[in-house]
Parts: C-alpha cells; structure tokens; sequence
C-alpha cells in the first residue's frame, strides 16, 4: 500500500501558511488596496468559509478586498493550498495526468487549474516594447491549406500560378 493512498498530499499542507505567502508575495511593503493602490487599509475580519483568508478595508476608496482579490486565485473552488501545489507542480513540469494524481484531482479539474494560472501569468505581463534596431528574418507560412501548397499558391500568385 502506497503513502498516496492513505494521505492526500494537499491535506498535510497549512492554510494559514499559504494566505501567508500569498500576502507577503503579494504585497511584499505592506497591504495595498488593488483598487486604488493606497497603503490606507485596515484589517476587516476573515472570511466566513477560509478562517486564514484575511479581509480588508481601505480608507481612501472605502472598499473592501481580500488577500486574493483581484487575482487569478479569487473565486476558485479549490482550496489555496491545492492551487499553490498545483503551481508547484506546474513549476517542476509535471504533466496534468501527475498533477491530478498528486492531488487526487480529476485530470479536466486540473486542465481548467492550469490555464487559468497560465492566462493570469501572461495578462500579469507587461506588454512588449521594441526599441532601437529591431532585426527579423523573413518567414513564408503555408497556413489553412493542410497538405495543399499548390492552393495557396495560386491565391498569392507565388510559383508562377494566377489565380
């Protein structure tokens, strides 16, 4: 019999300790409201269902907020530690199929994890901007035409062809 079998890997995992790195990755100089990004906050309570789940209030704009408002984590199902496992493994590699056995997850529940933490790394990410001389090479992409070159060909009038 496996250790796998009798502990779920999730489970030995504290919640308090995962809000607490959410909140010092977060806001490594203190809470800032995500609405407004003022350092006027108070703490606000917790929530009702995830006692380690910290709210907030801001005195600038009035708002109120959580430790995980505002990001790819908010209004999951999953518990936090399950979504930070999830990005660990995401980190070592793993396939969704590991990942699912891991955390004794379904393997589509793992599929929807994982490209929603990816969609939220990528929209994180600043737009890129080119400056100075920008060099490229030329590319030529027979594209829509599987196993066809001869069509798009005479589209474009490359080889010879009119269309």
């Amino acid at each position: 019999m496996s250790l796998s079998s009798l502990v779920t890997l999730s489970s030995l995992i504290d919640d308090a300790k995962c809000y607490e790195l959410v909140r010092q990755h977060r806001w490594p100089e203190g809470v800032r409201c995500p609405h407004c990004d003022s350092a006027s906050v108070t703490r606000h309570g917790h929530d009702d269902t995830q006692r380690h789940r910290q709210r907030y209030r801001c005195k600038q704009c009035q708002s109120r907020f959580d430790d995980l408002t505002g990001t790819v984590l908010a209004g999951r199902h999953q518990p936090l530690r399950v979504w930070l496992l999830c990005l660990y493994f995401l980190g070592l590699n793993l396939s969704n199929r590991q990942i699912a056995h891991e955390l004794d997850l379904n393997e589509d529940d793992v599929q929807v994890m994982a490209e929603q933490v990816r969609s939220g790394l990528v929209a994180k990410m600043p737009a890129v901007r080119l400056e100075g001389t920008v060099e490229a090479d030329e590319v030529y992409v027979v594209a829509g035409h599987k196993g066809n070159p001869a069509a798009v060909a005479k589209k474009t009038g490359l080889g010879g062809a009119v269309a």
